[in-house]
């Protein structure tokens, strides 16, 4: 990229909202900005309050449709300081991108990987991929998460993913999780299409904001993902951190109990998504910070891109790699102002050279993108074959959720049972079919992403 994106320091900031683009993170030096590495909050379970995607509480990059902009409310004041710092030399503005596409369009895309052009792809996903597969999103009104969890008496929608609030009442989210739990949803076109990315040679990595690990279901290996905001594959006690088996945790949730340290034997064991309050993984770090100097375009699916670290990834691409956001509609634009002063973070729409908006219907759009590729027959087999395996894997999981209830109801003792558990879930619709979504719900108000500021996720 034409500014070396500086790695930042693996010490995972603990998740949460991002601050609105501020002036300081345009106007930073990078010693600056070097400096202060944990002043970007990012939440990933918080991350699971942002995205719009599916509740696995991973992005649920809260929702592709909130219009989000990078650089929001700018005052006059912080322009002409910047005006003054550009035209004294201080800061340095952006060299305009390079043309690589023949046009900001999807057919442009779509030749440029038909031509080899693109190798390196990177995948940006939120919850609005997995809504589909009726998984639902965070902020969608009326049907999001955030709106039907009045009934767990929360002082606020957050707080059923707030590290604290966890300890003092787990209940809630065990509740939720007992409705949300993987296994139970088949992955949608979406996740497919990024399978197939894979399996043609062109995926480097697909970085998710969302914990549903609807990823894994289609078949994407797992060296290929980073789980930005964690995932139900893990499981560990809050307070001695001992690693817990997994499927014991799955059956404990699934049974509507409360799952408890073996080691410590009070702790509570916290399916590894992470928390408000709580570092992000290593690995997203790690990746991150070699990934994007080698990607060669950046598809960006599902996500209002609110939450950092992770909104603030589209800005370490090179500063002429492409970038499709296929989405329900715009998010993290650049301010025009301070695009015509050539700094500034954020989606440049406007400038029609690299950034692509692909709006509306984010399966619909994905099956235009696979036939501009040739890739359609090669989509629906995926997507065949892998909704057969869910099925079986389906019966398996709801014949381990029936035992398990069983067992529970039979033992002589069941102290820690989640109140109001609900029952368990039906199949999910097949992929494709019209839903919500679930990712790390992580809300943050509109920000533009920094380079270096965040390791965003």
């Amino acid at each position: 990229m034409a500014e070396p994106v500086e790695k930042v320091v693996p010490k995972v900031e603990s998740p949460v909202k991002a601050d609105s683009a501020s002036l300081s993170e345009t106007a930073t030096t990078k010693n600056e900005t070097e400096a202060k590495p944990a002043e970007e909050k990012v939440a990933p379970a918080a991350a699971a309050k942002e995205e719009d995607s599916a509740v696995s509480a991973t992005e649920i990059d809260d929702d592709d449709s909130s219009d989000s902009s990078s650089d929001d409310e700018i005052s006059q004041e912080a322009l002409n300081m910047l005006l003054k710092q550009v035209l004294s030399g201080e800061m340095k503005a952006q060299p305009p991108p390079v043309k690589i596409l023949e046009s900001a369009t999807l057919e442009a895309v779509a030749n440029g990987i038909k031509e080899g052009k693109f190798k390196n792809i990177i995948c940006m996903t939120g919850a609005g991929i997995s809504v589909a597969a009726g998984i639902p999103d965070f902020r969608s009104p009326g049907t999001g998460l955030y709106s039907n969890l009045q009934k767990y008496n929360l002082p606020f929608p957050e707080a059923v993913f707030e590290i604290n609030f966890f300890r003092e009442n787990p209940n809630p989210f065990f509740t939720l999780a007992k409705e949300l739990y993987p296994g139970l949803f088949n992955a949608t076109k979406c996740h497919y299409f990024i399978r197939l990315l894979h399996e043609k040679g062109l995926l480097l990595r697909n970085f998710t904001q969302n914990i549903d690990t609807l990823e894994v279901v289609a078949g994407i290996p797992d060296e290929k993902l980073v789980f930005a905001h964690g995932s139900f594959s893990g499981a560990h006690c809050i307070d001695c951190k001992a690693s817990a088996d997994i499927h014991h945790v799955k059956a404990t949730i699934l049974a509507g109990n409360i799952p408890r340290c073996e080691s410590c034997k009070t702790g509570l064991v916290k399916p590894d998504i992470v928390f408000f309050g709580e570092s992000l993984p290593r690995r997203f770090f790690d990746l991150s910070g070699q990934d994007f100097d080698k990607c060669d375009l950046l598809l960006i699916m599902g996500t209002s891109l609110t939450v950092q670290p992770f909104a603030g990834l589209i800005n370490r691409v090179g500063r002429s790699v492409p970038r499709v956001l296929i989405n329900r509609e715009k998010v993290a634009q650049i301010d025009p102002r301070l695009a015509s002063l050539g700094v500034g973070n954020g989606l440049n729409f406007a400038e029609g050279i690299r950034d692509v908006p692909v709006l509306g219907d984010l399966q619909g759009n994905i099956e235009k993108f696979a036939e501009l590729l040739g890739w359609s027959e090669d989509l629906s087999k995926l997507v065949t074959e892998g909704t057969k395996v869910f099925e079986q894997e389906l019966v398996k999981a709801q014949a381990e959720a029936k035992a398990a209830i069983l067992a529970s109801e039979s033992s002589p003792d069941t102290p820690n049972q989640a109140p109001e558990s609900a029952s368990t879930p039906a199949p999910a619709p097949a992929a494709g079919s019209a839903s919500a979504s679930m990712t790390t719900p992580t809300p943050a108000p509109s920000t533009a992403p920094t380079e270096t500021s965040k390791p965003n996720l």
